[in-house]
């Protein structure tokens, strides 16, 4: 897998509404193509196509959306990344919405194979260029709701094995534990990549978030500087990644799968840490993922106080972090 470089999109994610799945943004791919952007992540809710938790008879009519996502992502040289952000029986945001438990109960589990069995069947032969599975976003720490190492690592393998049985070619990625923070060296010989985040530290990533629950109280952030007892710096990030360096030696594909600074932080310390992020990406020869495109965490129209705005595609772009992303694609000069 070569790294590839984009953005999330929740256009099948949030059902607050109730007014369905939103349709393909052209306009926003239209840009990442023009900007050589070339991967799409987008978050997916089992909710859409599912009532009552009966799992295993979904409105496939549903699906369609995910066909015109592919369709615009593949006539514009993006890879689309479907993830399952909420899955039968675990969500990071809201758990307390789901009647069954993932990690403990067998009917959820075997949805959850059921579910990527279907996608598997229904994109078998789609190029693994164009389409990847990411299978849950951000599975807990071990030992919350019951999961463990070891069971975690059985599920992910029981999926992994019934997806290649069906496209043995589809290109599968696997989200760290503990909100995608903790490598997975249990898991570095199964052939899939794995996805890391770029949000430490909480501090300065999710400064006045107030769904974190580490957020009160903090002073404004600082970067470099300490947050949680620890300083952070480039130095500090590179330990940070030391665990996923070493799953990767071992045979493993890493990617960032999220990663981005919520608007309450000052825009030349969120410039100084993402630029600190980006570097060691770019050293390391990891691809990414910003989440999201715009809004709060996003490229586009933020709102961090102190931003610079250019008009791009009808959007009003951070044209310092936009230079900064894209100059963390090109390989770093040969020292």
């Amino acid at each position: 897998m070569s790294p590839h470089y984009g953005f999330n999109a929740q256009w099948i994610y949030d059902d607050s509404g109730g007014k369905g799945p939103l349709p393909a943004d052209l306009r926003m791919l239209d840009f990442m193509a023009e900007f050589g952007f070339d991967f799409l992540r987008v978050p997916a809710n089992y909710r859409f196509w599912t009532q009552g938790f009966d799992y295993f008879h979904p409105d496939r009519s549903v699906f369609a959306y995910f066909d015109s996502y592919l369709e615009a992502c593949q006539a514009r040289g993006i890879q689309l990344c479907l993830n399952l952000h909420r899955a039968p029986g675990y969500c990071i945001n809201r758990n307390d919405l789901e009647r069954h438990n993932l990690w403990t109960d067998p009917v959820a589990q075997q949805a959850f194979v059921f579910l990527w069995e279907l996608l598997a069947e229904r994109y078998r032969g789609v190029p693994a260029s164009a389409l990847s599975f990411d299978l849950l976003n951000e599975p807990p720490p071990p030992g919350q709701y019951g999961m463990t190492r070891e069971s975690h690592a059985e599920l992910i393998r029981r999926v992994v094995a019934a997806i290649w049985r069906i496209d043995p070619r589809r290109e599968i990625l696997i989200d760290g534990l503990d909100a995608g923070n903790l490598a997975m060296p249990e898991l570095a010989d199964l052939g899939a990549v794995h996805s890391g985040r770029g949000y430490q530290p909480m501090g300065v990533s999710h400064y006045q978030a107030t769904w974190w629950s580490g957020h009160a109280g903090l002073p404004e952030p600082r970067y470099p500087g300490e947050h949680g007892g620890k300083w952070w710096d480039l130095a500090s990030l590179r330990e940070f990644y030391q665990p996923w360096r070493e799953v990767e030696r071992r045979g493993a594909k890493v990617q960032i799968g999220e990663f981005g600074c919520y608007n309450h932080t000052p825009n030349a310390v969120a410039l100084r840490w993402l630029g600190d992020l980006l570097t060691l990406y770019q050293e390391f020869g990891w691809g990414y993922a910003m989440w999201n495109f715009s809004g709060p965490f996003g490229i586009a129209e933020h709102g961090r106080p102190g931003t610079t705005y250019q008009e791009l595609h009808g959007y009003q772009i951070d044209r310092e972090l936009l230079q900064l992303m894209v100059e963390s694609r090109t390989p770093p000069a040969a020292s």
